[in-house]
């Protein structure tokens, strides 16, 4: 092995030790990766997630002690099953349908939390996602159903032109409770919560007079007929045919998408930092000369418009039908999940990605946990134990950030130490270089007095003559 392959391995070893220990009077990378806020979100989520888990498994031991139908080997089982999500389906055939559904689901999921998100990010509580999820369903099937397309082009510009009308109309209902909080100080959540249902009786009231938009075929009564009737529907292109027979689309990119310009919005814009700014303080943000009441309400108006994206991606879908007789009795589950995928991903919008395919990877598990002999409803409540345990996730960050500064002091008082040792150290060699060398010149001086010829001191008599 030759000087240069050496020193490479020799790099990659001190690289490695530069991971856990101190280096060149440096902090442990890992110190030093563990100190960043993502990081730290990262771990709170995956605790609230394991927490919901082991506590779910506990609930599902506990049913069967409970059962004599079901044993612990199929608690073990069913916790299985749900950890394995669509892969719990059987066949291959089987396996490849759920996985598409899995993605297709997500996408609105990933709408509503990132439309959570934003709002958190301004200091306010939007949980009125539901109904601003439900004016967006609206709006775009008024667009989708009403319009017959003859051609693939003609039929995605509809569409688009349905996605814009929907995340319009959610934008318009999410204006209200900004308007209200801005200029009147009226909580967010009061609004909200009356929005929501006001919302779900206009949806009801509206397409009920429109009996045109009606499916009256197969004994059906109060379902809209679907977007694959006017051929309107989400293009799918060719992901249909990758996960075949299930409802899969364009949905999911478009949701990736929109987090990813929202990452860019909120991190490299102005705008951005206005809206970060006035929710961690709203009246230090207008003292900085900010206009804070138009952030507040531009935050709503962004947080309407993405769920009611969400709501139109969802039932634009061609394979989806949308109930509308039910609606005024009840909110959609995808508005209010949204509210745990933002605190699962500390509403960060790539993290609103992970938390919102996740959560419906384990609902997906769910459907599959009647060959255990558990009700598929079981992975409902470990869906609600993570959202639960959510709630906690700030209390986790805390709980991180305070062993972290420990660990920070650890780190910082041994490297001080040893920034001492060595100090003392390089003292005590440049003081026994100094002597060595004074010595050392002494030594010279007096040998050289020693190796001269001595000098004739003594006087000649001059003679005078």
């Amino acid at each position: 092995m030759n000087d240069k392959t050496k020193r490479f391995f020799c790099n990659i070893g001190d690289w490695f030790k530069s991971i856990f220990t101190i280096q060149n009077g440096q902090e442990p990378k890992m110190l030093t990766f563990y100190k960043k806020p993502g990081t730290k979100s990262i771990i709170s989520s995956v605790l609230c997630i394991l927490a919901g888990v082991v506590v779910g498994f506990i609930v599902m031991l506990i049913i069967a002690a409970a059962s004599p139908d079901i044993s612990a080997a199929d608690a073990f089982k069913g916790l299985g099953i749900i950890l394995g999500g669509p892969f719990s389906s059987g066949t291959a055939k089987y396996v490849n349908m759920n996985f598409g559904d899995m993605i297709f689901y997500s996408g609105p999921l990933i709408m509503t939390g990132l439309s959570v998100a934003v709002a958190f990010k301004t200091g306010l509580f939007n949980i009125g996602a539901p109904g601003q999820y439900y004016m967006g369903t609206m709006g775009s099937l008024l667009v989708a159903l009403s319009i017959p397309s003859k051609n693939g082009a003609e039929s995605f510009f509809i569409w688009l032109f349905a996605i814009i009308v929907g995340m319009a109309f959610g934008a318009l209902w999410g204006a209200i409770p900004g308007l209200f909080r801005a200029f009147f100080n009226v909580n967010e959540v009061i609004v909200c919560i009356m929005t929501n249902w006001i919302s779900a009786n206009i949806v009801t009231w509206v397409f009920s007079s429109m009996p045109q938009l009606v499916n009256t075929g197969m004994g059906k009564s109060g379902y809209l007929i679907t977007t694959a009737t006017t051929g309107n529907g989400t293009p799918k292109i060719g992901l249909d045919k990758i996960f075949s027979g299930s409802y899969i689309d364009i949905g999911i990119i478009l949701a990736i998408v929109v987090a990813i310009v929202l990452v860019i919005i909120l991190n490299k814009t102005t705008f951005g930092y206005e809206l970060k700014a006035c929710g961690n303080n709203r009246y230090a943000s207008k003292y900085a000369g900010m206009n804070e009441k138009r952030n507040v309400v531009l935050s709503m108006v962004i947080a309407g418009a993405l769920a009611g994206v969400g709501g139109a991606l969802y039932y634009l879908n061609p394979g989806i039908e949308f109930q509308f007789l039910s609606a005024y009795g009840s909110l959609p589950d995808y508005g209010f999940n949204g509210i745990p995928v933002a605190l699962l991903a500390s509403s960060n919008p790539i993290g609103i990605i992970f938390t919102g395919i996740f959560l419906r990877y384990i609902a997906q598990g769910g459907n599959e946990l009647t060959s255990a002999g558990y009700n598929r409803y079981i992975a409902d409540i470990i869906i609600a134990l993570i959202i639960y345990f959510a709630g906690f996730s700030k209390l986790f960050v805390d709980i991180l950030s305070r062993r972290q500064k420990k660990l920070s002091a650890k780190v910082q008082l041994k490297i001080e130490q040893k920034a001492k040792t060595i100090d003392s150290k390089e003292e005590y060699v440049l003081e026994k270089d100094a002597s060595e060398t004074f010595a050392e010149r002494k030594k010279e001086a007096v040998n050289e007095t020693e190796d001269a010829s001595p000098v004739n001191t003594d006087k000649k008599e001059v003679d005078p003559q």
